[in-house]
């Protein structure tokens, strides 16, 4: 597996900021590009999604895939971005390999949309040479949510009213695509680090989500 290029950290404090993030970075999005999502359950990965559709100017109604694993949200032609590509928004939490992944056919797609998988990561990272990986980080309340081992916690993530507790945003680039960070305006009055370059030889330390 690819070593990421580089590593770049946000500290949000509320949803609001959060959802800002995301949608500064689904404006410079492009058809072909994959995101892999990371986070505890409640970390806010639907809340960064649908900022992503906002910057892309998709469709609205961005929620949780769980329970139909693909939602396709095509792209507005009244939007901020009329003619960019559609935003697939996949949920792997109840996929074990890559091969279920091949199995919903996302290769359809990948081409021609912004692809982005909560869940994915050790799931999805054969389907491009290049990925963006975007973990998110509750600074409060994880260990009981985790624990509650139901389906209703699998979509607790927060919406832009609702739930304002810090998260750290890490996002990593991996591959020619993102060989160097993407210049997101707007985000420059986010406490955090600047993107720093990652050694090939760092040891992988992240947690993996079972």
């Amino acid at each position: 597996m690819n070593a990421a290029a580089w590593e770049r950290k946000f500290d949000v404090q509320t949803a609001e900021q959060t959802h800002a993030l995301a949608a500064a970075l689904g404006a410079v999005l492009e058809s072909g590009d994959l995101l892999v999502l990371t986070g505890e359950l409640g970390a806010g990965k639907t809340t960064f999604t649908q900022g992503l559709g906002a910057g892309l100017g998709v469709r609205a109604g961005i929620i949780s895939p769980t329970f139909v694993l693909v939602r396709i949200h095509p792209n507005l032609p009244e939007g901020p971005r009329p003619g960019g590509p559609d935003l697939v928004h996949v949920d792997a939490y109840r996929l074990e390999s890559a091969s279920e992944i091949d199995d919903i056919d996302l290769e359809n797609t990948l081409d021609s949309a912004v692809t982005v998988v909560e869940w994915g990561r050790d799931r999805v990272e054969h389907l491009s040479e290049s990925r963006l990986e975007v973990e998110l980080h509750r600074t409060l309340g994880g260990p009981e949510r985790r624990a509650a081992g139901n389906e209703q916690a699998a979509v607790l993530d927060f919406d832009t009213e609702d739930d304002d507790e810090p998260r750290t945003v890490v996002l990593r680039g991996f591959g020619p695509r993102w060989a160097q960070p993407p210049n997101l305006p707007g985000t420059l009055d986010l406490p955090g680090t600047p993107a720093v370059p990652v050694p090939e030889t760092l040891p992988d330390t992240r947690e993996r989500n079972s």
